[in-house]
């Protein structure tokens, strides 16, 4: 019987290597376990049960280590990665229709805005989520008209 808890090992060893978590690894671990159970009894039995405890016990115990090992700063990226930029407004902001374009680092976005107030063309405004295609801001520096 140790041969197929060896055999097994190698399987979850491949399948580690292929995938990018840090799961299987414990359950080669617990079949090398089991097949030094294996050694000592015959017992199907006993041989599965430290198989799934010893696996369960390593997945768990060792889980939160592994993450903050492996946890790596997120940064947003593509659409989300405006929130929070500066952008000037290249198209009078009508908070009752809802029309109104920013230019953002050269890129030109629908806005909208949650405040009940119209903002100019030429005035900063600051993006504060994006829905959709519509970026929401919210005015830093208004610009009058005269």
């Amino acid at each position: 019987m140790w041969q197929i808890w060896l055999i097994a090992s190698g399987i979850f060893l491949i399948i580690e290597i292929a995938t990018i978590g840090f799961l299987v690894f414990w359950l080669a671990i617990g079949s090398l376990l089991a097949m030094i159970v294996s050694f000592f009894t015959s017992s199907i039995i006993v041989q599965t049960s430290v198989f799934v405890i010893s696996s369960g016990l390593l997945i768990f115990a060792t889980r939160p280590f592994v993450n903050k090992i492996t946890k790596k700063d997120v940064m947003p990226t593509n659409v989300y990665s405006l929130v929070g930029k500066k952008a000037i407004v290249i198209e009078d902001i009508d908070w009752s229709t809802g029309k109104g374009q920013i230019k953002c680092d050269g890129e030109v976005w629908s806005a909208k805005t949650d405040e009940q107030i119209d903002i100019p063309k030429d005035s900063e405004v600051q993006i504060t989520r994006i829905d959709g295609v519509k970026a929401f801001v919210t005015p830093i520096k208004v610009v009058t008209h005269n």
